[in-house]
């Protein structure tokens, strides 16, 4: 089955890298969504983007902690296009599918070589961002998945080859 990517998710803590890729997303039609800091940094380079709060009708909460953990976001990704009842679903509660995600996890390693502070330490276990990438991972099928920023360029390399179609 060949799909055209017409939705991503972007949640990221490297900002920096994702311009190029989000840009050419941009150029392509591809509606944007995105959280929190992600979605700032989107906006402030003028890439139209969505954020993940619209989508949801839930502002983040905890601090942070809970902005993609919500139905609408995970049914997006995880629906199947063959299956009937998937369909019915995603209308009766007015969900639109998730393409593509592009996330990367927060700097656990990193921040465990930078401090000893348990409170700090504990803000870098990424959740959100696991659970999108394992339910991406569930859908292959159906989503493609951007888990890391060394993955960037060949994604790249692949819209210009494909026209943004994924099979």
């Amino acid at each position: 089955m060949v799909k055209k990517i017409q939705t991503v998710l972007v949640s990221v803590y490297n900002k920096e890298k994702i311009l190029p890729l989000v840009s050419l997303l941009n150029e392509k039609n591809i509606k944007i969504i995105s959280t929190g800091g992600t979605e700032k940094f989107l906006a402030q380079h003028n890439i139209p983007v969505i954020s993940v709060e619209s989508i949801t009708d839930y502002p983040s909460i905890l601090g942070g902690r809970v902005k993609t953990l919500h139905p609408k976001v995970f049914a997006g990704i995880l629906q199947r296009s063959n299956n009937q009842d998937d369909l019915v679903d995603l209308r009766k509660f007015s969900i639109s599918t998730i393409d593509m995600l592009i996330v990367d996890l927060y700097p656990f390693q990193e921040t465990l070589k930078q401090t000893k502070n348990h409170d700090e330490i504990i803000e870098k276990i990424d959740i959100g961002g696991v659970s999108l990438i394992r339910a991406a991972a569930k859908n292959y099928k159906e989503v493609l998945v951007v888990s890391s920023m060394d993955q960037l360029e060949s994604v790249i390399e692949l819209f210009h080859e494909t026209d943004g179609k994924i099979n």
